[in-house]
This record gives C-alpha cells, structure tokens and sequence, in this order.
C-alpha cells in the first residue's frame, strides 16, 4: 500500500442526512416529524428508480430527507462526506480496502456511495 496515497485528503461531513424508509412506515415516520416533533416538513418531489418519494426536513443545521423506499424491511440512515477532489478521495479509499458501491442508488458521475465496516452508507462528493 503506497502511504503517500491521499496525504492531503480531507473527509469532511456534510449537511444532508438520508433516512431510508420502508413503504409501511412511511407516512407514520412523516407524521412523527412534521406533527408530533413541530419541524419543518416539506415534500420534495423525485425521480429516482429506488426512492418513491422524498420529505426535506430541516433538522438544526443539516437537511434531513426522509426517502420512502418500497423494497426495504427496516430503516437505514445514509450521510454526507464533502472532499475537494472524488477521484483522488476514491483512489485513497480503494487503497485502504474500501470500494465504491455504486449500485445502491443512481447518483451524478461525479460521486460515488461507499460503506463503512459496520454498513452504514455514506455518498463521497465535492464540496460546495
């Protein structure tokens, strides 16, 4: 392993959060937010081959979507990491074992899904 490899690589958090719901949960998981916690709940709407459809919630200083998706059991949380270069940051990544996954979700060239050891999934972009 070449350790020289993404030594001005900077992964940084970003502001969305997805929460990956299943069908019969889904309005209820609306409701829990939008009526019972008082936050600001918007449908979005969306085209996307995975995800039926979408709320925007704003949660503090992040963007929580709430994405109905019909084919899953339970929920998952999806983030958000921010870096100045993808292909440098996916060569660094691959280097330490950690392929991109792609197939998840349809997503722009320009970014790619990733999972950490434990499963949870995270969507590598540039920042903004």
């Amino acid at each position: 392993m070449n350790t020289k490899i993404g030594m001005d690589i900077k992964f940084e958090g970003g502001i969305n959060i997805a929460v990956k719901i299943p069908k019969s949960k889904y309005d209820a998981t609306v409701g829990f937010y939008r009526d019972i916690l008082k936050l600001d709940v918007e449908e979005k709407p969306i085209a996307n081959p995975t995800v039926s459809r979408t709320h925007r919630v704003n949660f503090g200083n992040n963007v929580m979507w709430l994405d109905c998706v019909d084919n899953y059991t339970h929920s998952e949380t999806w983030l958000e990491l921010n870096v100045e270069n993808v292909p440098a940051a996916t060569e660094y990544l691959r280097s330490h074992g950690i392929s991109t996954c792609d197939e998840l979700e349809e997503l722009p060239d320009n970014m790619h899904w990733i999972t950490d050891p434990a499963g949870s999934v995270y969507i590598v972009k540039n920042r903004e």
